[in-house]
């Protein structure tokens, strides 16, 4: 069984096709299916917000058995085997099984560790790439695979660019990197068939993985089994990213300039060593061009991570980002609620930043 929520967008009458159509899934498979301008407006269970996370796909979270923090809950019947939800314009994605959510670092790795399931890789990957504050999940891959992995600033025209490497009109003499798998944290995936983030491309090839791997086994193979297989094999990025919506920008502006003229490696807070903490910024391998001051990076000696970014300048004010990643070997425990794992990093983010001097702030307004 599966459920694909459109979420009021104008892929609607796509998946109903793909989904109830071509796929034989069951009618209904499909929701809020029907496009609206307002995405459902005030009145439906998201109010308008049509963001496949979990904070705002509000119905087919409840429908997959889970809440707003991705803990379990009782359903009236069994969950489906299978759940997507998709944004306004389709770009970007959230996969699900029954009462497990993936996350989207994870989902990324995941497609690129079974590229070879699917047809269009046939022939193999040559590269990868993933946005800085995404997790390193797709890093232990692509070195397992032998293949390129990059991290670039946010922003779909730097994988754009890798996309377009070799290519006789644009960057005839640079490598190759394509066939090429790329994604970000905030639920955007896609491949080089698309300069853009692709949600249907990704529901797909997370279908014809599961198809695969459920016809190699003899038995259905749903989401939670790829992931805690995946797991098994390359250990796990916990990971969550928290977002403190509308704060002053002024006063969020100075915080991050405090924190990027900070030298704290080498030293410790509640216990954690601190490797090394820098200000990003990216060197282009195809057009040669430096992207600067592109987040601030707090990197921990075990390999955790902390990083800020700054965004918007709306008439609602700036919203900081920030994101926690903890990294579990393949041979740790692996099953812990991924958000409660982050908490301890989230307290020493804020004592560095002292996030809740300059905003006010006791806690983000979403956490994803």
């Amino acid at each position: 069984s599966i459920v694909y929520d459109s979420m009021s967008g104008v892929q609607g009458p796509y998946a109903r096709r793909i989904v109830e159509k071509e796929l034989g899934a069951a009618p209904g498979s499909a929701t809020n299916a029907d496009p609206r301008e307002d995405f459902g407006g005030k009145d439906s269970p998201w109010h308008g917000h049509a963001d496949p996370n979990l904070t705002y796909a509000v119905e087919l979270v409840k429908t997959m058995g889970l809440d707003k923090g991705g803990n379990k809950i009782a359903t009236e019947k069994p969950p489906p085997a299978f759940g997507a939800a998709a944004d306004g314009d389709a770009d970007r994605n959230m996969i699900l099984s029954s009462q497990f959510f993936v996350s989207p670092s994870d989902s990324l790795a995941m497609i690129v560790a079974n590229a070879s399931l699917i047809p269009q890789f046939k022939d193999g990957l040559k590269g990868c790439a993933r946005s800085m504050p995404t997790s390193g999940a797709v890093d232990l891959v692509a070195q397992k695979l032998g293949i390129e992995c990059f991290e670039t600033p946010t922003g779909w025209k730097f994988f754009g660019n890798l996309m377009d490497s070799g290519n006789p009109t644009y960057f005839p003499d640079t490598k190759v990197y394509t066939p090429f798998i790329c994604g970000e944290e905030s639920f955007g995936t896609g491949a080089d068939h698309v300069r853009e983030k692709d949600g249907m491309w990704a529901v797909l090839a997370w279908l014809q993985i599961l198809a695969a791997k459920s016809e190699a086994a003899g038995k259905l193979v749903t989401v939670e089994d790829v992931a805690k297989e995946h797991w098994k094999e390359f250990g796990r990025n916990y990971y969550a990213r928290y977002d403190y919506e509308g704060v002053d920008k002024p006063k969020a502006e100075e915080m991050m300039k405090k924190m990027s003229e900070m030298s704290i490696g080498g030293t410790a807070v509640q216990g954690m060593k601190i490797k090394c903490n820098d200000v990003f910024e990216y060197k282009d391998p195809v057009d040669g061009s430096v992207s600067k001051n592109q987040g601030i990076r707090i990197i921990f000696e075990d390999g955790s991570r902390i990083i800020f970014r700054l965004s918007g300048t709306g008439v609602a004010g700036a919203t900081i980002r920030l994101y926690l990643e903890k990294y579990e070997s393949a041979s740790g425990d692996l099953l812990k609620h991924q958000f409660e794992v982050v908490k301890p990093l989230a307290a020493i983010a804020l004592e560095i930043s002292k996030l809740q001097e300059f905003t006010g702030r006791d806690a983000p307004t979403v956490i994803t």
